[in-house]
């Protein structure tokens, strides 16, 4: 794979902006065209990236402008580039997203848990101006993109897909990890187990997932089975971790990754331990001590790119 960003045509007007190599604040995103008009799905983490996303959909859409854009999820990488969009521009997400992102404090004083701490050159966070609970129908001139939630937490609590019916593109956001850790300290392990399911109904015949390479329809149920191990590798983990009295970094220490081993950011097995852990007990996750422990197990501030 490229180590440089690409954007690339799926089909006729719909492109995917693929970011290797998608570990931390290193997602995609993806720019519909038809009609005279752009509908985005996420923006990027930092100016500089995503300006890069922005010069490139411009190119391959001859100016055209930008009407809307959808927001997959309330986490930075997706969001923080909302910024640099024209102020004419509509910001669609789920309810839960909004509010999130308005709560959003990392932007404004990002602590040491990665290096090198991102440059974000972004100096506040855009909220949505158009929220949905269920779906919502964008229209890319004669395009339409249902932008739709999965009905429960997931990778998050608002969750969203783009989803193009004419091509049979799908726009997961990071319900699918290709090739990367999954991560749900801020969503439920049970929540993104049931998604499987309801993503691989979509039947796509390309996929753009949150973070890594692109998904072929031949593939998808291979990368949801995936996933659906590693979900259970993590339930299971603090199942029995639970009943030892381990806490979740000792649970993590103690558990063998096994197929698992070689994807990047292993240290989010720790953030999902106490994700089940939280859920388990019924109590709020601590998201401090969670973020503490990923650092602790990865022995230093986490590995960053952006």
């Amino acid at each position: 794979m490229t180590t440089e960003p690409s954007l690339c045509e799926l089909a006729p007007g719909v492109h995917a902006w693929v970011q290797p190599d998608g570990t931390w604040w290193i997602n995609n995103a993806g720019a519909v065209h038809a009609g005279g008009d752009v509908v985005l799905v996420d923006t990027c983490a930092t100016r500089r990236r995503t300006r890069l996303f922005l010069d490139a959909v411009r190119d391959a859409t001859d100016c055209a402008p930008i009407r809307s854009a959808v927001n997959t999820h309330l986490h930075g990488d997706h969001v923080y580039g909302n910024a640099l969009l024209p102020d004419s521009t509509a910001i669609v997400a789920h309810e839960l997203t909004r509010q999130g992102i308005l709560a959003d404090f990392l932007l404004a004083d990002t602590p040491p848990l990665w290096s090198p701490t991102p440059d974000w050159g972004v100096d506040a966070v855009r909220p949505p101006t158009v929220t949905f609970r269920d779906e919502l129908t964008l229209h890319a001139g004669d395009k339409p993109v249902i932008v739709r939630h999965p009905g429960h937490p997931a990778h998050t609590a608002g969750d969203a897909v783009a989803w193009l019916p004419q091509d049979r593109v799908l726009f997961a956001g990071d319900l699918v990890f290709n090739r990367v850790t999954p991560l749900i300290v801020m969503g439920s392990a049970e929540g993104a187990l049931r998604s499987l399911d309801w993503l691989r109904a979509f039947r796509p015949e390309h996929v753009v997932p949150g973070h890594g390479p692109l998904v072929t329809g031949a593939e998808f149920d291979a990368v949801l089975d995936t996933h659906a191990r590693y979900y259970r590798f993590v339930l299971a983990t603090a199942e029995a971790g639970m009943e030892r009295g381990l806490t979740p970094l000792q649970a993590a220490r103690e558990a063998d990754l096994g197929e698992f081993a070689d994807l990047p950011d292993a240290e989010r097995l720790v953030l999902n331990l106490h994700r089940a852990y939280a859920d388990a007990a019924g109590r709020e996750l601590d998201v401090v001590a969670a973020f503490g422990d990923a650092v602790a197990y990865h022995g230093g501030p986490l590995a960053c790119a952006v």
